[in-house]
């Protein structure tokens, strides 16, 4: 492919964002209902897994319900006009509709994550000395610890917002093309594409498609709160309830 294919696509995504692509998807139910974000979200009880769901949901190959339990080893796959959040261990995601995603790790340790296909909005608790997460994508691999990331995967671009806390960012194509980001409010969004010139395939990129609610609702269910206030307007330590 060569630099007039690039310059194309990535005017294209420009484009769409100036026109109000990105605020009409998200209207049209890439975010959660607005009733799952209405409910008070409190810390799941021991044993389950699903804080809500809507539409077709596979938890390992099978029709989930609210009493399916998901572990650090499931598949999760949504189909249209669908969604569900969840939580495995200390973290918790919201994985939109036409997703698919893998995890990997033992018991309810999550080790790796990897979105094969659509998005998903993700939190993550501490991890111990010497105990890493890792999320891999269509085209990157991102390195993370204690972090709030909203990622989406297409064949030929992923999208990756460092919503707070650090990540390295490598690209799976072109390992010259990396970056370390430490992000308190969505700062650094970023595209990373399938080819490209070397050092060349991370981007910026706009901040869509994810609220800090959603972000609120999530550490709310695995007993935290964000390190900011979407309501007060202030930033605070993430701790626990």
């Amino acid at each position: 492919m060569d630099r007039d294919y690039f310059a194309a696509r990535r005017g294209f995504l420009n484009r769409a964002l100036q026109s109000g692509v990105w605020t009409m998807a998200a209207a049209s139910g890439l975010l959660a209902p607005l009733t799952a974000l209405a409910k008070k979200p409190k810390k799941l009880p021991p044993g389950k897994s699903i804080y809500d769901m809507r539409g077709e949901v596979l938890v390992d190959g099978e029709p989930a319900n609210m009493d399916t339990l998901i572990t650090a080893n499931s598949i999760v796959e949504t189909g249209s006009n669908s969604y569900v959040s969840f939580v495995v261990g200390a973290d918790s995601h919201m994985v939109r509709e036409n997703s698919k995603m893998e995890l990997g790790g033992t018991g309810m340790v999550e080790d790796f994550m990897r979105l094969v296909s659509g998005k998903v909005l993700s939190v993550f608790g501490s991890r111990n000395e010497g105990e890493t997460h890792t999320i891999h994508t269509s085209t990157a691999t991102i390195g993370i610890r204690g972090t709030g990331i909203y990622t989406e995967s297409e064949p030929d671009l992923s999208y990756v917002c460092t919503c707070y806390g650090l990540v390295n960012l490598v690209s799976k194509a072109d390992p010259e093309s990396q970056e370390l980001i430490e992000s308190e409010h969505h700062d650094k969004p970023r595209y990373i594409y399938a080819d490209g010139y070397a050092g060349d395939l991370i981007e910026p990129a706009p901040f869509k498609n994810h609220t800090d609610q959603e972000l609120m609702l999530l550490e709310a269910i695995v007993g935290r709160t964000t390190p900011f206030s979407s309501i007060r307007g202030y930033s605070a330590p993430r701790r626990g309830y």
